[in-house]
């Protein structure tokens, strides 16, 4: 069993549809939901970080990629 597990979950993805922790028998199937749902966050979320793919393990782990904006999303950044 492979899980996906989002590192932090950001406003925006917790106003999505986009569920954390799914567990999937297959490692093509996880490595492939893990991908789409990805593209879906840097694609449709607010912007203010990008998320890449990590395997770790028995796990394909969402991580945010350093800022992708001057502004701050809350999350305990600084512009200052």
């Amino acid at each position: 069993m492979f899980k996906i597990i989002i590192e932090k979950e950001c406003g925006c993805f917790t106003k999505s549809s986009l569920e954390n922790g799914l567990k999937i028998p297959s490692k093509d199937d996880a490595l492939m939901k893990s991908i789409e749902m990805r593209n879906i966050m840097n694609d449709e979320f607010c912007g203010k970080h990008g998320f890449k793919v990590q395997e770790a393990g028995n796990n394909f782990v969402i991580a945010m990629n350093e800022s992708t904006s001057n502004g701050c999303c809350g999350g305990g950044c600084s512009s200052h």
